[in-house]
């Protein structure tokens, strides 16, 4: 199925299927006001950050065993939007589990598949819990088209007939169709072409290397820890070790803790904790790491692409000063923070 845009067909989505919805936190902030939109019962499943904020098996055995209801869907983001981790098959294989137990259908939200720094490493819901997950997809991310709105849904194996027909009905009434300029752009955006294969390979190296260079150097600053992506363009801080200190100077929220980073002289802009569905007082924020001209450094990585570690340190100093700058900004906010 296609949409004009994954949201749509998400949207449609949890119309179409009954039961509860288990969200993850932290999570990319758009489920939770679709979901509130439909006014179907939502869950929130706490990932722990000793863990990388990545699902655990055991946990969401536990979690499920205690809400109510005959069957629930589990938004699974893969890569995780905001921390920008990828999960193994392996812990896959151990989530479906979980679900073909508890008789859980997913929603794998895979807009960031082939933003995977490294495909090798990237497995699709849908190979391994082919009966029971919805995966969808779209045109924005991985080509850069955020404008071009087409989204696809692959439905589970089991019941698609059905399942079909009653998207159909959802479509034609909200959507109709996409717009058929955008179809035609679509069309010659995914047929086989290398130019495309060279764009979407150089765009994800140029996102694992900003993206390594930056949570690297966030980890070092006092206080500060930080997912290390490897997909999409974010991470996620965690500020909870400077708890008190933000206490005693009145940021007593994530949403406050964002707008403390943003005030002069700092200039540091974050999505909120809160945004991300952590409790109030959880001092978290995603960070993106894309504050650089994209035409110009894909130019530069493709006429002379890094080959070493220390060249691509170099790269994000010629190619991202203001992520570069965004350090020290962090360095002397925390010391600020300390020091009031």
């Amino acid at each position: 199925m296609i949409g004009p845009g994954t949201k749509d067909l998400l949207n449609t989505l949890i119309n179409i299927i009954k039961g509860g919805v288990i969200i993850p936190s932290p999570s990319w902030i758009g489920y939770r006001p679709q979901i509130i939109l439909t006014d179907k019962h939502f869950h929130t499943l706490h990932l722990k950050p000793e863990h990388n904020y990545r699902i655990q098996p055991a946990d969401l055995d536990e979690f499920v065993s205690k809400i109510e209801g005959e069957q629930h869907m589990l938004i699974l983001n893969n890569p995780h939007n905001p921390t920008g981790i990828v999960y193994s098959r392996q812990e896959l294989e151990k989530i479906t589990e979980v679900c073909r137990k508890h008789n859980i259908l997913v929603l794998a939200d895979e807009i960031y598949a082939l933003d995977t720094y490294d495909m090798n490493n990237f497995t699709s819901m849908g190979l391994v819990y082919p009966e029971g997950s919805f995966i969808t997809n779209g045109l924005s991310k991985d080509r850069s088209a955020g404008g071009y709105r087409l989204g696809s849904c692959i439905l589970p194996t089991t019941n698609t007939e059905k399942l079909q027909k009653d998207f159909k009905k959802v479509a034609a009434t909200v959507y109709t169709n996409v717009s058929t300029p955008t179809q035609y752009a679509a069309i010659k955006a995914y047929e086989p072409n290398d130019e495309i294969d060279e764009y979407i390979n150089i765009t994800r190296q140029i996102h694992r290397i900003m993206g390594h260079y930056l949570s690297d150097e966030w980890n070092k600053v006092d206080g500060i820890k930080a997912t290390r992506p490897d997909g999409a363009f974010y991470f996620f801080a965690d500020f909870n070790e400077l708890a008190p200190d933000l206490k005693k100077n009145g940021v007593k929220t994530s949403n406050q803790l964002g707008e403390s980073l943003l005030s002069c002289p700092h200039h540091l802009g974050t999505v909120t904790g809160d945004a991300c569905m952590l409790e109030p007082n959880d001092y978290g924020a995603r960070i993106a790491f894309v504050d650089y001209d994209g035409k110009k450094t894909f130019d530069n990585y493709k006429q002379n692409p890094p080959k070493s570690s220390s060249d691509e340190i170099e790269f994000v100093k010629q190619n991202a000063t203001m992520m570069v700058k965004s350090v020290d900004a962090l360095r002397g906010w925390v010391d600020f923070i300390k020091q009031t």
